[in-house]
């Protein structure tokens, strides 16, 4: 019993971080109708903000979030002014074709200016664990999984109780209807892409307490988050924290009762079924941001 609670608690864990990652992923795809295949890739830069500001303060990898969420913003202004704004009443192939182009230039470019070694941040918690009964959770996943709820829980307050965030859900729902109702669309979507960029990058930073940090550490993360934002329904954010739980759950038993390797296998194995019984996800695309 106790084995079984560890594995549940450890996939409640990293399902968390998947959340928020996905959160990120599916508010742009909610608001303004693309799915970035760099998203994967702006992990690995907050997780670069991070070490980098932790190598010249020595600051705790949390207080890091100062650096790591307002870089994160920009360069989502920046890429949605400069790319995304050009491509959103493209052809979905178009969209799929520059967002891959994207990750390619960000991997690379992380590759030749960071190298391929792999580095970590040192701080006093990091090994840091919390014991009861036989179970074992880690200090650092838990802070992991902690500020992933505390961003997620921020979002949904800004959505649903802010006029920038009534905008969103307008501009999403009919873009035409909200300009005439006075609604500027494209600050609405350099807000919305910023945020995303930013929550993705405050992922990157709760991940570097816990995940070496080199160029490819986000591939990982990002194929995490387009199973997760599929799982839930897209464009849905509760279906995105739902999905990115149960994602963790599967992702940590297939660990465990399988093999070591097999934490994708049962992630997989989740998703197909899901989608044989549900193919628009678990939650509808009605209740979306």
């Amino acid at each position: 019993m106790e084995l079984l609670l560890q594995v549940l608690i450890s996939g409640i864990l990293i399902g968390g971080v998947y959340a928020l990652i996905s959160i990120g992923l599916t508010l742009l795809f909610g608001v303004v109708d693309i799915v970035n295949f760099a998203h994967g890739e702006f992990v690995m830069i907050g997780m670069y903000a991070s070490y980098w500001t932790w190598v010249y303060t020595g600051a705790d990898p949390i207080l890091t979030l100062v650096v790591s969420i307002p870089v994160m913003f920009l360069v989502g202004v920046i890429i949605q002014k400069y790319l995304f704004t050009h491509i959103m009443k493209a052809p979905a192939l178009t969209q799929i074709f520059l967002t891959v182009g994207l990750q390619m230039v960000l991997q690379n470019g992380a590759l030749m200016i960071f190298g391929s070694n792999t580095r970590s941040i040192a701080f006093s918690w990091r090994e840091e664990t919390l014991k009861a009964g036989g179970i074992i959770i880690p200090v650092n996943m838990l802070v992991a999984f902690s500020l992933s709820f505390i961003l997620a829980g921020v979002l949904f307050v800004f959505l649903s109780k802010t006029d920038i965030g009534k905008a969103m859900k307008a501009a999403r729902l009919d873009r035409e209807t909200a300009m005439l109702m006075g609604i500027n669309t494209n600050k609405v979507f350099y807000i919305a892409a910023g945020i995303a960029a930013a929550l993705t990058g405050a992922a990157g930073t709760a991940i570097s307490t816990f995940q070496y940090i080199q160029p490819l550490s986000g591939a990982h993360f990002g194929l995490m988050a387009y199973i997760v934002v599929i799982l839930g329904g897209l464009g849905n954010l509760k279906g995105a924290v739902v999905g990115g739980l149960l994602l963790g759950i599967a992702e940590s038993f297939g660990i465990q009762y399988i093999s070591a390797n097999s934490g994708l296998l049962m992630a997989f194995l989740l998703f197909i079924v899901v989608l044989v019984i549900k193919p628009k996800g678990l939650f509808s695309a009605k209740e979306a941001v």
